[in-house]
């Protein structure tokens, strides 16, 4: 094969659109993809087990971290270790939803749905309770599935696009809620993505292609 310098095609730029499950996925509650549409709609219109919820806009993009912690063997002969083992292990995911509604608050806040009621329509409006809750209270965990850019000829007739999937997804950093001047109000948010209990994965990430009908 000659010499290329690169694929221009696997060069991803864009944003992702981010949906977020009301309860843990597997591998089996996953939905199935359709060939003829994207994930994105497949999530949205498809009736399914699983609810999803489309945080609209974001800001600052998606970024998945992978954090592994390795511990040192070292000898007396050289100066630096000598080995290298995987003892931990840390996956994150942040964002921020630029769409500063009470249901997206209430996901940043990890928070269950029962902490919101009614309705802005209502005469008392849409409540959401900011508990902080009671001992022995176990923390909330979600799905999380992201439809972005894949990698791949635009040209074709096939589309392309990748899809990632978090199976237990925790929020655990700070949530700033503000009302400034000079600045859209929105919610960053860090969460922290634990094993699937059967598989020990974190979740998956497919790069696909689908036709439109």
């Amino acid at each position: 094969m000659p010499y290329s310098r690169g694929t221009s095609n696997n060069i991803i730029v864009g944003a992702a659109a981010l949906f977020i499950a009301d309860t843990t996925l597997t591998p089996g509650t996953l939905k199935a993809f359709v060939g003829t549409e994207s994930f994105k709609t497949t999530l949205t219109t498809t009736l399914n087990a699983v609810d999803y919820t489309n945080v609209g806009y974001t800001m600052n993009g998606l970024e998945l971290q992978f954090q592994p912690d390795f511990g040192e063997v070292q000898v007396d002969q050289v100066l630096d270790v000598a080995k290298l083992y995987k003892q931990g292990m840390q996956v994150s995911l942040a964002t921020a939803f630029a769409e500063a509604t009470l249901e997206n608050l209430l996901l940043a806040l990890a928070s269950p749905d029962s902490k919101l009621s009614g309705t802005k329509s209502s005469s008392a409006g849409q409540v959401l309770d900011m508990s902080a809750g009671d001992i022995g209270d176990v923390a909330l965990e979600r799905g999380i599935v992201a439809v972005g850019p894949g990698t791949g000829n635009p040209a074709t007739a096939a589309v392309t696009e990748r899809v990632y999937t978090a199976y237990r997804a925790l929020s655990i950093e700070n949530v700033t809620v503000a009302a400034k001047r000079d600045e859209a109000s929105m919610f960053e948010v860090s969460f922290r993505l634990l094993p699937e209990d059967a598989s020990g994965s974190y979740g998956k990430i497919v790069d696909r292609t689908f036709a439109p009908a």
